[in-house]
C-alpha cells in the first residue's frame, strides 16, 4: 500500500494544452477509418459524388463500397429501384466517367445495390433580417471602430438578424 502511495506521488499527470483542438483535427481521422472499412481510400470519390457523375445519376444513386475484384475495382453502388435498370444500362460510360477523374482505371465495373436513398438535406431558410435591439451593450462599445463594428457584426448573428452586404 505504501509502494502505491510513492508510484502516484513520481507520476505526473497528464499535461494540460489549455486550449481547445478544431473538431475538424479528430473528425478527419474518424471520417478516414469509416471510408477505409468501406474500401475507399480516398474519400473524395464519395464526398465529390455529385460532380464526378452528374447531377441526375447522382440524384439517383450513391456509392456504397469500393473493392477490388479479380478483374478490376468494383464499385457497389446504392440506387433508387426505379432507376437501378437505367444505370445498369450506363453503367460503361460512368465507369469511363469515374476512371478518368480518379485518374487511373480504378473500377472495372460497377454493381447496383437497389433501396431508397435518403432525402437530401434542405437548406435551411435564413431567419429575416432584423435589427440589434437598443439595449444591446455591444451597441455603448466607446472603442476602436474596427472592435466596434465586430461587436455589432456578433450580437447581429445573435439576434439571427444579417445585415444586407
Amino acid at each position: 500500500m505504501a509502494q502505491d502511495a510513492k508510484t502516484r506521488a513520481t507520476e505526473s499527470p497528464p499535461p494540460r494544452r489549455n486550449r481547445s483542438e478544431p473538431v475538424a483535427r479528430g473528425a478527419a481521422s474518424l471520417s478516414a477509418n469509416i471510408f477505409a472499412r468501406a474500401g475507399f481510400r480516398d474519400p473524395a470519390l464519395v464526398l465529390r459524388w455529385v460532380d464526378i457523375a452528374g447531377a441526375e445519376v447522382a440524384r439517383l444513386c450513391q456509392p456504397m463500397k469500393l473493392s477490388d475484384g479479380p478483374t478490376g475495382g468494383v464499385l457497389t453502388l446504392k440506387a433508387e429501384p426505379g432507376a437501378a435498370i437505367f444505370l445498369q444500362h450506363e453503367s460503361r460510360a460512368l465507369c469511363e466517367r469515374i476512371n478518368r477523374w480518379l485518374g487511373r482505371e480504378a473500377i472495372a465495373r460497377l454493381r447496383f445495390v437497389q433501396g431508397p436513398l435518403p432525402a437530401p438535406a434542405k437548406p435551411k431558410p435564413r431567419p429575416s433580417s432584423s435589427e440589434i435591439q437598443s439595449s444591446d451593450p455591444a451597441l455603448a462599445y466607446q472603442g476602436p471602430e474596427p472592435v466596434r463594428e465586430a461587436l455589432i457584426k456578433l450580437a447581429r448573428s445573435r439576434s439571427g438578424g444579417r445585415r444586407p452586404d
